[in-house]
């Protein structure tokens, strides 16, 4: 088989989801091609050799350096920062990822810890759990403000799913320049702008990537700067917020509380203080779980091919390696 209609599919699965249904979605979608999932390392070795295109959560440089007729690497995550890009550049192998594929099912998660805050649900969930029917006051969250960190492609679909609840939202973002759908814009390297936007919100959500800029945004300044009742909801990566500093944040009745997707660490310890609060909802880096997964990724891979067969190979969705690029 010519490595023109190759595709390799590495055999790693996706938030317990096995490749193989990846790779029938493959074959569905783009029949002229063929579809190989390898099942052990030596397979590998031998069909990635001809591969016009690889596809999957990560490859290193021992596996790149057999993959001669390689043009694409195909991420399977949003992240790429556990990828040899230097050596995919220098190859002259363009690299996407999967920005996009995660957007509605992180939203909906997202939306449903705003909307449990604001009507204390935790709270009748524990009433109901010691069988006592009494009632407790809950809050509204129309008229709030929601701060949502990074306006990429899940901060986006976050902020979509806003637009019918009456809330007003700012975005911060790295280029506040390039605009995005929020009533407002700071750029979150503006120390004063950002940590004024935190002082006006009732909730932030952190949707970012893990950058150097990222890394620790959210310390014991911002999460000072939050209005004591205000809640902090991390779907992003836990290093950009400050463990520590929540927990002391928390501890001492100056944050409302907080729902955490990702931690750092990760995966959290059990006897981490984080568990200990009960105004704080912790899932084990779970928001990502979709059945829609595989078939969202096949979608934009599709779509690249495509374009690789008209020669564009600079010009694909969700690029990070551009052939021959910077």
């Amino acid at each position: 088989m010519a490595g023109s209609d190759r595709i390799v599919v590495l055999n790693q699965p996706a938030h317990g989801v096995p490749a193989s249904e990846y790779a029938a979605e493959l074959r569905s979608r783009l029949p002229s091609y063929h579809v190989a999932l390898p099942r052990t390392e030596g397979e590998t070795h031998e069909t990635i050799g001809t591969a016009r295109i690889v596809t999957g959560m990560h490859m290193g440089e021992e596996l790149l350096a057999r993959a001669d007729d390689l043009e694409l690497f195909a991420g399977g995550s949003a992240g790429v920062g556990h990828l040899p890009l230097d050596a995919f550049r220098e190859r002259g192998v363009a690299v996407t990822n999967a920005s996009g594929v995660h957007g509605p099912n992180i939203a909906e998660q997202v939306i449903g810890w705003l909307l449990g805050s604001a009507r204390r649900l935790d709270e009748g969930w524990r009433r109901e759990q010691s069988n006592t029917w009494q009632h407790f006051r809950a809050d509204e969250f129309q008229g709030s403000t929601v701060t949502v960190v990074g306006m990429g492609a899940i901060g986006e679909a976050v902020v979509e799913r806003l637009a019918g609840f009456g809330v007003e939202t700012i975005g911060a973002r790295y280029s506040p320049e390039k605009g995005g759908p929020t009533d407002e814009l700071v750029g979150f390297t503006d120390t004063e702008a950002f940590q004024g936007a935190l002082a006006r919100s009732e909730y932030v959500v952190v949707a970012a990537p893990l950058t150097d800029e990222t890394r620790g945004l959210v310390g014991e300044a911002e999460l000072a700067a939050m209005p004591t009742e205000a809640v902090l909801v991390n779907v992003g990566r836990g290093p950009i917020v400050d463990t520590d500093a929540l927990v002391d944040a928390i501890r001492r009745n100056k944050l409302g509380g907080a729902a955490l997707d990702v931690t750092d660490p990760e995966p959290l310890p059990a006897d981490h203080p984080l568990w200990e609060f009960d105004d704080v909802r912790i899932t084990p880096h779970n928001a990502g779980s979709t059945p829609k997964y595989w078939e969202r990724l096949a979608g934009i891979l599709a779509e690249n091919v495509e374009r690789i067969d008209d020669g564009r190979t600079d010009d694909l969705r969700n690029q990070v390696v551009v052939p021959g690029g910077e």
